[in-house]
């Protein structure tokens, strides 16, 4: 069985919210986590704890507009490494690449970067866990990447698209934070101008990189030995399936190692890659049903397979049901 994920959280968090005037030690009680979780030297939480956190802050803040407070709170001189690190890229491009291989440490989220001839998307994919993530942490992550190309630019940078599985309200105070109509999308995305996202970075500094990149280089390493041969490949899966290259040689490839040898260390853990590709679908199948209003030729392209048809027979052979049964029986519950 595959171990429970954790998520490293950082202290400066304490700081940050209590600079929008919001008390800590409040927001942890209502999210029913341990009052002393940002004074601890290592702390963690799993995906639903983490999910917890911020309906925490939604209801402490009493305030939608939050996340636009929170974001606004970034600077050159935070504490968090991470944003550190980020603001020392030369550009967004280099940022957002960065982000996207270091988010895992400390979010149970997935950022996807394409850069092509339209300009760079930004994409954020969820972690599948027992609940779905709150509108204001969706909205503080779109903010996030808007901010930080603000900031290592010193420009008023509008991402030329926004879009969003859930509506953000007040809607309009939202557009005129990023300066762009939101859209709904299936998944929380971003799309800046070719020139905006290369344009040069005046934060950049790359002594200073060298010097963060060893630790979080080796905090990835850490993260990767520990886990199980399962965890790696389900995690896998999670990246290449809306790309419908799954197959054990493409995540073979990915994972660096050979398609005997994955075989071979996934019957030591009494599992078939066929088994993980299942279950891997069956999971993302029901968390898309359950928190997103995805039509099912939709979640059928996100979980890889040729067309829809094919996703309703496996879907039927997983659960004993149809995808409208289970969307139907989702929505009565609440």
């Amino acid at each position: 069985m595959a171990r429970t994920k954790h998520y490293d959280i950082n202290p400066t968090w304490a700081l940050m919210l209590n600079d929008i005037g919001l008390r800590p030690a409040d927001i942890l009680r209502r999210a029913g986590l341990a009052e002393d979780l940002f004074a601890r030297d290592k702390a963690e939480l799993s995906a639903d704890d983490y999910f917890a956190l911020w309906r925490g802050m939604q209801e402490e803040s009493g305030d939608p507009e939050f996340p636009i407070k929170l974001a606004s709170r970034i600077s050159v001189e935070s504490f968090d490494p991470a944003i550190f690190a980020a603001l020392c890229s030369p550009d967004l491009n280099t940022a957002a690449e960065r982000i996207a291989r270091y988010k895992r440490l400390v979010c149970p989220m997935t950022v996807h970067v394409n850069v092509g001839d339209d300009g760079t998307r930004v994409e954020f994919e969820w972690a599948p866990s027992k609940t779905k993530p709150p509108a204001p942490l969706i909205a503080t992550e779109l903010a996030f990447f808007t901010q930080l190309a603000r900031i290592g630019t010193r420009a008023q940078i509008s991402p030329l698209e926004v879009r969003t599985p859930v509506p953000q309200e007040p809607k309009d105070a939202y557009e005129s934070f990023f300066g762009a109509t939101l859209r709904r999308g299936a998944r929380p995305m971003l799309r800046f101008s070719a020139r905006d996202a290369s344009r040069p970075f005046l934060t950049a500094n790359n002594e200073m990189w060298k010097f963060f990149e060893p630790e979080l280089q080796r905090r990835l390493s850490e993260l990767d030995s520990s886990a199980t041969t399962t965890d790696r490949v389900r995690a896998a899966l999670l990246e290449l399936l809306p790309s419908g290259t799954a197959s054990v040689d493409a995540v073979s490839r990915k994972l660096a190692v050979s398609h005997r040898t994955l075989q071979r260390k996934l019957r030591e853990e009494s599992v078939s890659f066929q088994a993980l590709l299942n279950s891997t679908r069956e999971e993302l199948a029901m968390h898309y049903l359950k928190t997103a209003d995805l039509s099912g030729a939709e979640i059928s392209f996100l979980l890889g397979f040729k067309d829809p048809n094919s996703f309703f027979r496996a879907f039927r052979d997983w659960t004993g049901q149809t995808p409208e049964q289970v969307r139907g029986a989702s929505l009565q519950a609440h």
